[in-house]
């Protein structure tokens, strides 16, 4: 065989293992290049002033009504003081250190908290009372910053929680309100009511506290203004005060249904859920790259009356029967 014949076949091998070489290096590329595409999984910051538990279960669910699972294609990092050494502040700078990309505050001291650790990072208000009066937003329309979601419009509701509570206990002349100094919705808060009360010809007394190591001064003092009963604000530990509450007989009302769950006996407001579920819409459009500044306030539309007539009983009090046809849902 002549040296013409033998360099084909030698080439011929040397070619093979080139183009197996090839085809290996082209499945080892295409998946690292497919993983170098991919976006990194979103990373939601959620941060609450108490339990987060109902929170998060209508967020979770808003989420998946989005198309996004927790742990597939979406992160949640919880933050709340309850259980925890760390106050508002400190948490709210833990979510900025890790970098998450939108934070769902709930109630005004927790968005407080987040502006203060960010200016940049979007924040999500599940919900908040009165966000304009508070400073949080600059109008309802156009928020302006790095702030939007929902409003609570728990302050405007004042009046009508005080006509209810006229309602409930007609001999009621002196309201106690156990406010809380460190939330900035506490002056719009406590103003309704208070303009509400002069009409109605009843007197708002309220007490500043600042957390339950005050509690037991606060009812004390209640007791010695002869308030004939006791409105909680929800940014405050309601479990811990709706039980003092009934400790020394003074009937609790709350503003949302969670404190009637916990023992208040009536609460009027916007449906909880709805304000969480509906975060899950202002961090979808976000993610998507919405700006916080161009995404108007929403505010709620359904309200729902909460009556608890087990708490009733327990304080030897009859709930009056057009209050009971008015109710959205009666706790037995």
């Amino acid at each position: 065989m002549d040296q013409q014949q033998v360099l084909p076949m030698l080439r011929q091998p040397v070619r093979r293992r080139h183009l197996i070489a090839m085809l290996a290096s082209a499945v080892v590329l295409r998946p690292l290049a497919a993983f170098a595409q991919q976006k990194p999984m979103p990373m939601v910051g959620i941060l609450d002033v108490g339990d987060p538990a109902s929170l998060l279960k209508s967020f979770r669910e808003g989420l998946r009504d989005k198309g996004y699972i927790e742990g597939q294609n979406i992160r949640l990092e919880v933050r709340s003081p309850a259980g925890s050494s760390k106050s508002l502040a400190e948490l709210a700078r833990e979510l900025v250190e890790i970098k998450v990309d939108v934070i769902v505050a709930k109630f005004t001291p927790a968005v407080r908290a987040a502006m203060e650790a960010t200016k940049t990072i979007p924040i999500v208000m599940a919900p908040a009372g009165a966000p304009v009066e508070t400073g949080l937003v600059a109008s309802l329309s156009r928020p302006g910053g790095n702030v939007t979601g929902m409003s609570a419009t728990a302050a405007e509701l004042g009046g009508k929680r005080i006509e209810l509570i006229r309602q409930f206990l007609p001999q009621a002349s002196r309201i106690g309100v156990l406010a809380n100094s460190a939330d900035p919705f506490t002056k719009p808060f406590l103003g309704e009511m208070q303009t509400a009360a002069g009409t109605l010809g009843v007197q708002v007394e309220p007490v500043m506290v600042s957390g339950p190591g005050e509690f037991e001064t606060a009812f004390s003092t209640l007791q010695k203004a002869s308030a004939d009963c006791v409105i909680i604000q929800p940014s405050l530990p309601e479990k811990a005060a709706i039980d003092m509450a009934l400790k020394v007989r003074l009937p609790p009302f709350g503003l949302f249904r969670s404190t009637v769950e916990k023992g208040a006996l009536m609460s009027y407001a916007p449906r909880a859920e709805d304000g969480y579920r509906g975060a899950a819409v202002y961090v979808d459009k976000i993610l998507k790259g919405a700006k916080p500044a161009d995404l108007p306030v929403e505010q709620p539309t359904i309200f729902e009356l909460v009556i608890n007539s087990r708490t009733a009983k327990a304080l030897g009090l009859t709930v009056p029967p057009s209050l009971l046809a008015r109710a959205d849902d009666v706790i037995e």
